[in-house]
């Protein structure tokens, strides 16, 4: 969103009189926002991920409880009894399904809700490969989608995430063996087996992934609704959506995507920053959830789904669509936001290894456990 936000901040200097820069930094949140305080040089205003408000508002972070936009929301964060986080946006993980693709081959129109169980959609699996697209899956081999994606479904699924991501780090979890772990397991295997890149998954590009689904060459995809940024390069179908992760389980987690509030703002809190600007970006905060051009801003031109229940959404692609509608009807699994930084790619690593054959199931287990003993959770 940087080209987004760049020209918002132009043109929002313009029309509002208020001097707006936009900075961005590849480094990891926490190692830039510490070199940033340590130099006495904080932004006025800081777009984090979630775990990261969670570790600087204490510190760094004005209280917005009073702002008019908290009623209009679920999805604020508060941390010692102040709110101080400003939701983004709402995204979610599912598969992703080409709709059009589907109902070219079965004849009859897809309806997700009837493949949430793993035998389903096996079955629909064979029924397309039956009907002539050979391999109806596509996987992302990007460490942040499997290790910060899918696999912290297994986690984000169970009865008490705390308490297993606890156990884990004790060591007495038995991930093997853990019901989550096997229903998920069980899907990806499904989704490797139909895999278009099965005989090289690790060298897939994600370009050549999304454009395969985008355009009716496979089916299906697990991602989330930040990836029609991609798929919209391509000759795209407008029949397509996100469904849940199809599962073996009756836990209810095959009728509901992953997600929740994704990515936060805060305003600095410090002598650094003035009255003035801190009241220009409060301003700044409302322009977004209250004024249509802000609405648009968000909907429109960053293709994200709205956090607000006041925004207007009749804009939002049909990824977003899907992701709204599971949201409104309040079927989003949380996001888990304690994952240590390198969690993504070492996780990911190993996966990446289990999608190309190099470890089986109980390998990739170890992996993780041992990765678990020798980290450190993030405190919260």
């Amino acid at each position: 969103m940087q080209s987004q936000f760049e020209a918002m901040a132009e043109e929002y200097s313009k029309t509002k009189g208020v001097n707006v820069e936009i900075y961005y930094s590849n480094d990891t949140v926490a190692a830039h926002m510490a070199t940033k305080y340590s130099a006495n040089d904080p932004y006025t205003i800081s777009m984090v991920d979630a775990k990261d408000v969670y570790s600087l508002a204490e510190e760094h972070a004005a209280d917005l409880s009073n702002e008019k936009w908290v009623a209009n929301t679920d999805y604020a964060i508060s941390v010692g009894g102040k709110v101080v986080g400003f939701p983004v946006c709402v995204e979610a993980r599912g598969v992703i399904y080409n709709a059009e693709a589907i109902e070219a081959v079965t004849g009859k129109e897809f309806k997700p809700e009837e493949y949430k169980t793993l035998d389903a959609f096996q079955g629909l699996l064979d029924e397309l490969v039956a009907g002539g697209m050979e391999t109806p899956t596509g996987i992302m081999k990007e460490d942040w989608s499997l290790g910060a994606h899918f696999l912290c479904e297994v986690y984000e699924e169970q009865p008490d995430v705390e308490a297993y991501i606890s156990a884990l780090h004790a060591g007495t979890a038995d991930l093997a063996n853990n019901p989550k772990w096997t229903a998920k397991m069980d899907t990806f295997d499904a989704l490797k087996k139909y895999n278009y890149a099965a005989g090289s998954p690790v060298a897939a590009e994600r370009e050549v992934t999304e454009q395969k689904l985008a355009e009716g060459e496979i089916a299906f995809m697990f991602g989330g609704n930040w990836d029609w940024s991609v798929i919209n390069a391509y000759e795209y179908s407008e029949k397509m959506g996100m469904m849940p992760v199809p599962q073996n389980t009756d836990d209810g987690a095959n009728e509901k995507l992953v997600g929740g509030g994704s990515k936060y703002m805060f305003i600095d809190s410090s002598e650094n920053t003035s009255d003035e600007q801190r009241q220009a970006a409060k301003d700044f905060l409302n322009w977004i959830v209250f004024e249509a051009d802000g609405n648009a801003f968000l909907t429109e031109q960053c293709a994200l789904v709205p956090a607000f229940s006041n925004v207007n959404a009749e804009a939002l692609d049909p990824l977003s669509a899907s992701v709204k509608k599971y949201a409104d009807e309040g079927k989003l699994i949380d996001n888990y936001n304690y994952f240590p930084d390198d969690h993504l790619s070492k996780c990911g690593a190993s996966f990446q290894k289990y999608l190309a054959d190099q470890i089986d199931r109980a390998g990739f287990a170890a992996e993780i456990e041992e990765y678990w003993k020798n980290t450190t959770p993030v405190e919260h």
